[in-house]
């Protein structure tokens, strides 16, 4: 063992935990606003017959947002654009959807106009002359005939809401102009002052958005002909203080130069925020005890060794989710925790594989120094392997996912990432201190590596004979295939809004709440098509169609009528073309997710192993919807999330399996498949149930204590870790072997199988 290696593995793990230490420390964490609580709307841009709706429409769109946002004050706002013709607004804080929409989606064009005359009815036809008649403001039955627009809110330079405390004419806006308006202004007024006192034409009209909301006569100082000088006026109305600000904004942020309408709008309450923090956090705790508990139990002083480095995993991924200015979401926060099951596995890999080779020394030396530097070269092939199919599905989530999914894709490769630093690095350093030992020298049994492990000795007495039977083994595998698929067809998928479109708010009450009760409140407000569920004991969930804000505030109005006070803890609402476009994009990622799995398996292993390997991938994957289509549970971005981590779990630990087989196959060149099969599947069992150990501890902790929001997400894993784990033996397997009886790998020389073999004659 080089001690120069180990001095330069020791000084990066030194140095990879001083700088996770000093960013954990002083860079807060990005939360999403699923963890902290606001409004997230998405906003689309249309085309206008001014102008078309292209990226550079869209960023001009957005900067007038942001003027927006910024003078409602809304703490650190968010606004970005997503592909050509999108924008995502992120508000803290903001629980009202309905004003935050109507606040910054106004198209907010702002016109000036003489006033011609007064009359007692609206115009009946478009003037050819761009005239128009508008209600007047000041007097209801009464309309102003207006002259064509003289001046328009790209001429206003400032406006801010001030309070008349001189006259008490209450709140109003003040405006001030820039260059020619100015000028403008002063002839508009100058004009509208040479009429008479009691002239309608003595007015100017203040039109936003097709209103008027202010038309001041000019009063006697004002000069005919001169105007009002000093580029400023001011708007007057029945204004509150918080209208005079959203007025303000408006008007200082400009007109947008498209239209955009919401596609999706999402509010969570802060509270909920929290509780999803503190059970996730639970869970964390209770996985990484399990987890912790059960590798010392297997593997003694190296497992607590394990162990340390596993928390030292934990505090390297929320570095650098931190230090890269990540966005935590609550699918994130399932990431970290369920990255602690995932960051176990390099661990059992290397101590598998060196307790094998310490069980095949002739020696037994009490120095363990040997078996562990072996384990840790012969576990990278397959660490590797499985960690990149694990990090492809992540890279899909962040690329096809949107919103808070995407976080989860985000944390997953950032957990994997960290994953082989802990067990690659820390791990060897720890354990490689650790065997050096004169006291461990002494007591070799007290490393974990002396012993095969009750599992491995039984299969050593008894080695499974499973490969006999591979045709009744992928018999009973299609007939669970085809159970899955008779529940797609015959039960249909429960997809969620996300997917089809349509408005979900859940709401929580003051007191225990009974469905049938709150069921009947939403009908009776007009909607009896509408899905009411119990989230909690004083939880009610409201699942419709298009909604809109005013709806959803009459379905709160009758529930708060027969419940009691009622508050919104989740309100989503989607587009049905965003929808469509969701769903679209799902089956594109599960698509490009069996494709880009096989093209690596194929580059990785040979194509006969790739093709089993994606086969009961795939059959993973339809036994877990085929399980939420008979249990009918909601498929959403959550569940696709999921579903996308089965494939990257399901592929890592057939990989191993596969990787074992490989590597039999190259050192027996004479022995029949089957054999080698059961031999690998033999050797590899241990690993894959204490690694499944490992992740069913976090996803158990998850199920009960994630709450609502993150239930079905741990079910789905659930059964994905257990159909990923079967699908190894009984599919992947017998598959591989079928396919190469039938096309079997040409003959190679020994000059070529002598260059797969490293320095010391292992096979690699």
């Amino acid at each position: 063992m080089s001690s120069r290696a180990t001095a330069w593995r020791a000084l990066i793990a030194l140095a990879v935990v001083a700088v996770s230490l000093f960013f954990a420390l002083t860079t807060p964490a990005r939360l999403g606003l699923d963890l902290r609580g606001g409004t997230r709307i998405v906003l689309q841009t249309q085309d206008s017959p001014t102008g078309r709706a292209d990226a550079a429409a869209t960023d001009r769109a957005m900067e007038v947002l942001r003027q927006r946002i910024d003078a409602l004050g809304v703490a650190e706002p968010t606004l970005a654009r997503s592909g050509e013709r999108r924008i995502v607004v992120e508000l803290p804080g903001v629980q009202d959807p309905r004003k935050a929409a109507e606040a910054i989606g106004r198209t907010a064009q702002l016109t000036f106009h003489p006033v011609r005359g007064a009359t007692a009815g609206p115009q009946t036809r478009p003037a050819a002359d761009g005239s128009q008649v508008l209600p007047d403001p000041d007097a209801p039955g009464r309309f102003l005939r207006l002259s064509a627009t003289a001046l328009t809110g790209e001429g206003v330079k400032d406006a801010h809401a001030v309070l008349d405390t001189q006259t008490g004419g209450g709140w109003g806006v003040d405006l001030s102009f820039r260059g020619d308006a100015s000028k403008q202004w002063a002839r508009i007024t100058g004009e509208a002052a040479c009429a008479a006192p009691a002239d309608p034409a003595r007015r100017v009209a203040i039109v936003l958005d097709g209103r008027v909301v202010s038309a001041p006569g000019m009063q006697q100082s004002v000069p005919c002909g001169a105007g009002i000088t000093g580029g400023s006026a001011q708007i007057n109305g029945d204004f509150g203080a918080a209208e005079a600000r959203e007025l303000a904004a408006l008007v200082k942020g400009g007109a947008l130069p498209v239209p955009v309408t919401a596609v999706e709008q999402s509010t969570v309450g802060p509270s909920l925020g929290a509780d999803a923090i503190r059970a996730s956090a639970q869970a964390a705790v209770i996985g990484l005890i399990c987890t912790g508990v059960f590798i010392i139990a297997v593997y003694r002083l190296l497992g607590a060794l394990a162990t340390v480095a596993l928390a030292l995993y934990g505090l390297i991924s929320y570095a650098a989710v931190v230090a890269i200015g990540a966005t935590l979401t609550l699918p994130g926060l399932a990431g970290f925790v369920l990255a602690i099951g995932i960051a176990v596995d390099a661990n059992v890999l290397v101590f598998e594989r060196a307790r094998e080779e310490y069980a095949r020394s002739a020696t037994r030396s009490p120095d363990m120094r040997r078996p562990l530097r072996t384990g840790f070269a012969k576990a990278w092939s397959a660490v590797a392997d499985s960690n990149v199919t694990t990090l492809l599905a992540a890279g899909l989530l962040f690329f096809f996912a949107t919103g808070p999914v995407k976080g989860f894709g985000v944390t997953l490769a950032v957990g994997v990432l960290a994953s082989m630093v802990s067990a690659m690095v820390i791990t060897r350093v720890l354990a490689e201190w650790a065997v050096r030992r004169r006291s461990v020298r002494r007591r070799p049994a007290l490393t974990g590596l002396a012993t095969t492990g009750r599992l491995r000795a039984r299969l050593a007495r008894r080695r499974p004979r499973l490969m006999r039977h591979r045709r009744r083994w992928l018999g009973v595998c299609a007939g669970l295939l085809l159970l899955a698929v008779g529940g797609i067809g015959l039960r249909g998928m429960e997809f969620g809004v996300e997917f089809t479109g349509g408005r979900v708010v859940q709401y929580a009450a003051e007191r225990p709440v009974d469905a049938d009760t709150a069921r009947d409140a939403v009908a009776d407000a007009g909607f009896p098509h509408a899905v009411v569920q119990r989230a909690d004991e004083k939880g009610i969930t409201v699942r419709t169609g298009q909604l809109t804000n005013q709806q959803q505030e009459q379905i709160r109005d009758a529930l708060h009528k027969t419940v009691g006070k009622v508050t919104v803890e989740r309100d989503e609402l989607i587009g049905p073309s965003l929808g469509s476009e969701l769903r679209t994009h799902a089956l594109i990622a599960l698509g490009v997710a069996v494709a880009a799995q096989l093209l690596y398996l194929t580059v990785r292993f040979r194509w006969t192993f790739a093709t089993a390997a994606v086969a009961a991938m795939t059959q993973d994957v339809l036994l877990v919807v085929g399980l939420f289509a008979w249990l009918g549970k909601p498929v959403d971005s959550v569940f696709l999330a999921a579903l996308l981590t089965v494939v990257g779990y399901s592929v890592n630990d057939t990989v191993v399996v596969l990787d074992r087989l490989r590597e039999l196959r190259r050192t027996n060149r004479t022995a029949e498949w089957p054999e080698l099969a059961d031999q690998a599947v033999a050797q590899t069992l241990p690993r894959t149930v204490n690694t499944g150990m490992g992740a069913l501890f976090v996803l158990v902790a998850l199920a009960v204590l994630g709450g609502d929001s993150l239930a079905d997400f741990s079910i789905a894993l659930l059964a994905g870790v257990v159909a990923g784990v079967a699908s190894t033996v009984f599919t992947a397997m017998p598959l591989a072997v079928i396919l190469q009886a039938r096309h079997p790998e040409p003959q190679r020389s020994e000059a070529a199988r002598a260059k797969t073999r490293d320095g010391s004659g292992a096979v690699v």
